[in-house]
């Protein structure tokens, strides 16, 4: 399409003309600007980028003085230097938000305990341990009781079992997890 196509037909139908120009370069735009913004941006700063180059394509050939002969030239320059200018913002952005975490120092956590967390690794561990020392089906009943915070009819359902022989299991399990972590100096 050159400039004095579209200008025929934004006379007859300015809706038609912006129509036919985002049909016939959508796909171009798109490529100009994902290249430049794949890195950096998003899905949705990659369409708004892409809505402002036509934005600023209908912008600059509001009179007929600015007709081009070559529409796609034209437009593939609009979509370059936009898409760079989008890449620009995006990467201060980013620039900015790693400062003012830099600058920010006093919000991180110092009350983390080094100690504290080993002993509760080791306590993890030591647990973990003694529930799979319950055997099956004793351990998966456990883990997806309390660990996936399912209900005795889920856990029914997932081990083609009765709801309430499960709570049976269960309430044996959790008997001999006591005396198996008591024996160990651990009480629940």
């Amino acid at each position: 399409m050159t400039g004095k196509e579209y200008y025929s037909l934004l006379k007859v139908s300015p809706h038609n003309a912006h129509k036919t120009v985002f049909d016939e370069y959508c796909n171009y735009v798109y490529t100009v600007v994902f290249n430049h913004l794949r890195t950096s941006g998003s899905h949705e700063d990659i369409e708004e980028c892409m809505s402002d180059v036509f934005a600023d394509f209908y912008m600059s050939l509001e009179n007929e003085k600015n007709i081009y002969d070559d529409l796609k030239g034209h437009i593939g320059c609009i979509a370059k230097r936009r898409a760079i200018d989008a890449y620009r913002s995006i990467s201060a952005k980013k620039d900015r938000s790693i400062l003012s975490i830099d600058n920010n120092c006093d919000l991180i956590d110092t009350s983390f305990d080094p100690e504290e967390k080993a002993e509760k690794d080791d306590l993890c561990r030591i647990l973990i341990n003694a529930v799979e020392e319950l055997g099956n089906p004793c351990s998966d009943i456990i883990i997806q009781k309390f660990y996936y915070n399912r209900t005795s009819k889920e856990i029914a359902e997932n081990m083609s079992m009765k709801a309430s022989a499960v709570r049976m299991q269960c309430s044996r399990a959790m008997k001999r997890l006591r005396k198996v972590l008591s024996e160990l100096g651990i009480t629940l």
